[in-house]
């Protein structure tokens, strides 16, 4: 179990004399890379050929992007999206490759070596915890595609992200700030939201001691997320009313729109702590990271007037011939609460010439995760302090692992790594009754489940350069999954306790085989085949999340099985003078897929379901250019163009499914990032980032383009200008969608926002 008080943080208070400053653009100026350690960089055992295909970020590569936090370092690369709806959105999910982007628990996401990947939950709810690192300190970001290293479970099957932090060898002091700002419209939605980010941080070196402190503050307004519509009524004598807006659901039936949740006010403080030690040739690093979260949603609007010209809050109501229900739960407040603590640990050197050790552990723990809500909004007539509380107590997870690093090992031209890790997850949710939500009373459990995971995993791979032009890589993975302790439950009227239904726990093992060729015929030219399969085990929400609150219903399943997948990737590559182009055909066929279905209510409820897809099969190719000096000596271009079909091929229990496109995945994605020197100190850039439309439902029945709900095609474009003024001040302009244009992933992608942002340096 995981037990954890606040005042255990006692240990960052040092922290508290960053005061929160005006936000920045981290990507300028680009870290000097002559006077900092990048904790990441590739030791003695690690030079190995990488498996299968991989991109590499510096910051030199994200002068382009408007960045306000550390998502957006990576949203332009292939093959991937992020559903970040808003600066700050906490559901910023990831889906790489064939796996969408709610399929949040087949892409993984380490920070120094620290797990931000959140394998707890699935959908909005499992999206890594981007912010426990600041995008200012980053100074590298590897991309792996696809599960074709034995080092990674399936949870890789779309890939893994690996970011590496810096810290400065000698004394430095840096701070930056940004400011951003977007008008949105959008059904009876009109209003300029507005938002803030600053970044302060202080890092050192005494003798072979390094210190990292940093404090990052973030607050900002997002435009509503959620607008409802009205379900039909059969109530006698519905109430008069105007000012309901007509339009279409996803599927393209009219609807009725009475309201929407209002602006999003969100409030998130990092501190951080970082402490390296170097002795002879090992070296050891400390990564200690607090978040706390805060946000608000307490501004609903409803845009339905009454007889006399009095906001409607709920109830039966009729306008223009047309009854439909407002459930007045719809339009309620609510408030989110959290606090999180992450640790990490690693160690690594060189046992003898050629071979080394690393050891890792990490700890993730919830301290508080609390919503409250209320029954109804406070202007409803019936408004009261009732509401309903929802708190995850004795949720987080632990890792460990130890590998070892071999080169020429055997016989020369041979390189080795062999480990083993293990992680174990727990996740608990308690939902109240609450007779007072505003100051989250918990009067009464009307919903608990939860339950734990494990997994051991043993692992090894060897690459072997067999000929100066070829080289091939094996590698086998085992892993032996467990569930238990799971629980849900289901109340019987007769006893005066809230009644929990145990649910048995399972076990399985797997042996995840990997295997890679690769062909060089000269120094520009290089092919490489990957092949591998991989084991994606379910995860405690998917097993034993069953909860029933205001707006939302989820149904989980015991009896899911691992996701089985064969991944294939065939690559070939140019070395230019400038740069480097790529292509890359992909296919992946996965049975027992996972997917989590949620099905809209009228008036903006849901019911979330686990549902087994038998066989999901994906076809893709992908196009990528980087170039620096592309026609002219100062400009600099990463282009990446990618096609995908993704398919059911088989669903014995629904085979009307099968044929049917699987949900999220269009057709086509593109990103387009462009860069001209003006002049040593000045840039001016420009992106486009491009998505085909998709489809939310297994059935493929929400054909409706722009409408709440829709999974939207997009054309975003942005701007940016960057000016370093000297060694130690730097300013940009930017702006993202320039053309605002109104798209949806369900909830509405942000409209035009401008970025103004500073940077300062001292060392």
């Amino acid at each position: 179990m995981l037990h954890i008080h606040k005042h255990n943080i006692v240990c960052c208070a040092g922290l508290a004399l960053f005061a929160p400053m005006l936000s920045a653009e981290p990507a300028m100026p680009a870290l000097a890379m002559e006077e900092v350690r990048v904790w990441g960089e590739r030791g003695d055992g690690q030079n190995t050929p990488t498996s299968g295909p991989s991109s590499v970020i510096t910051p030199d590569d994200v002068k382009a992007i408007n960045i306000a936090t550390t998502e957006d370092l990576v949203k332009f690369e292939p093959s991937l999206v992020i559903r970040r709806r808003f600066i700050g959105d906490a559901n910023g999910t990831l889906g790489m490759r064939g796996s969408n982007m709610f399929q949040t628990a087949r892409s993984m996401v380490f920070a120094d070596g620290v797990p931000l990947h959140y394998l707890l939950e699935s959908r909005w709810s499992g999206a890594p915890r981007w912010t426990l690192v600041s995008a200012s300190e980053i100074a590298q970001v590897e991309l792996l595609y696809g599960p074709f290293s034995a080092e990674y479970s399936g949870n890789s099957m779309g890939g893994v992200i690996n970011i590496e932090t810096a810290i400065p060898e000698g004394r430095r002091i840096h701070m930056d700030g940004s400011f951003f700002s977007q008008d949105f419209d959008a059904y009876g939605f009109d209003d300029t939201i507005n938002g803030y980010k600053g970044f302060a941080s202080y890092g050192d070196r005494f003798g072979d001691l390094s210190v990292y402190l940093s404090y990052n503050h973030l607050d900002n307004e997002a435009q509503p997320q959620s607008y409802y519509y009205g379900g039909k009524t059969d109530a006698a004598n519905p109430t008069p009313v105007s000012g309901a807006i007509p339009g279409l659901d996803k599927e393209g039936s009219p609807r009725l729109y009475f309201g929407d949740t209002g602006m999003v006010n969100t409030t998130t403080d990092n501190i951080k702590l970082k402490l390296g030690y170097d002795w002879k040739r090992w070296s050891t690093l400390v990564n200690i990271a607090y978040e706390d979260r805060l946000s608000r949603s307490d501004d609903a609007n409803s845009y339905v007037t009454g007889p006399v010209g009095e906001f409607v809050w709920g109830g039966a109501v009729t306008q223009d011939g047309t009854a439909f229900s407002m459930p007045a739960s719809r339009l309620n407040v609510s408030t989110m609460e959290r606090d999180t603590l992450s640790t990490g640990w690693r160690i690594r050197g060189e046992l003898a010439e050629g071979v080394s050790l690393e050891t890792s552990l990490s700890h993730f723990t919830i301290i508080r995760d609390e919503s409250r809500e209320s029954a109804v909004n406070p202007a409803h007539p019936d408004a009261s302090p009732t509401g309903q509380v929802s708190d995850y107590g004795d949720t987080g997870w632990q890792t460990a692992e130890v590998k070892l690093h071999a080169e020429d090992w055997l016989t020369e031209g041979l390189s080795l790594v062999t480990g083993a890790r293990t992680e174990a997850y727990e996740l608990n949710l308690n939902i109240y009754d609450s007779d007072d939500y505003r100051n989250g009373e918990k009067t009464a459990a009307v919903g608990r489940s939860g339950g734990e995971t494990r997994i051991d995993a043993l692992y090894a791979q060897a690459a072997w350069q067999f000929h100066p032009q070829w080289d091939t890589t094996l590698g086998l993975r085992y892993e032996d999954w467990q569930s238990n302790n799971g629980y849900f439950s289901n109340d019987q009227p007769g006893t005066p306790e809230l009644d929990l239904t145990p649910v048995p726990g399972n076990d399985r093992q797997h042996i995840s085989p990997k295997f890679s060729l690769g062909f060089a015929p000269n120094s520009e030219w290089q092919w490489r085949y990957s092949l591998a399969q991989a084991y994606r085990f379910p995860i405690v929400e998917e097993l034993f999340s069953q909860y029933r609150a205001y707006n939302a219903v989820s149904q989980a399943n015991p009896e899911l099985k691992p996701e089985d997948g064969v991944h294939q990737n065939l690559m070939l590559e140019r070395e230019l003078d400038h740069g480097v182009m790529r292509f890359n055909l992909f296919q992946e066929t996965i049975d027992d897929v996972i997917e989590s279905q949620t099905d809209l209510l009228p008036g903006g409820g849901s019911v979330r379901t686990f549902v087994p897809v038998d066989e999901v099969t994906t076809w893709g190719a992908e196009w990528i250019a980087n170039l620096q000096g592309l026609w002219h000596p100062q400009l600099d271009l990463r282009f990446n163009l990618t096609y995908t079909r993704s398919e059911i091929t088989e669903n014995d229990p629904n085979p009307d499914l099968e044929g049917n496109t699987f949900p999220r995945m269009p057709r086509w994605r593109g990103n387009l990032l462009t860069t001209y020197h003006l002049t040593p100190k000045w840039d001016l850039s420009a992106s486009l980032q491009y998505a085909s439309d998709s489809y939310g439902n297994l059935d493929n029945s929400d054909t409706e383009d722009e409408v709440y709900g829709a999974q939207d095609g997009y054309a975003f474009i942005g701007l940016k200008t960057r000016y370093q003024f000297d060694d130690r001040w730097g300013f940009s302009l930017g702006v993202d969608n320039i053309t605002d244009q109104r798209a949806y992933v369900a909830h509405p992608w942000p409209g035009r926002t401008v970025y103004a942002n500073f940077s300062y340096d001292w060392q």
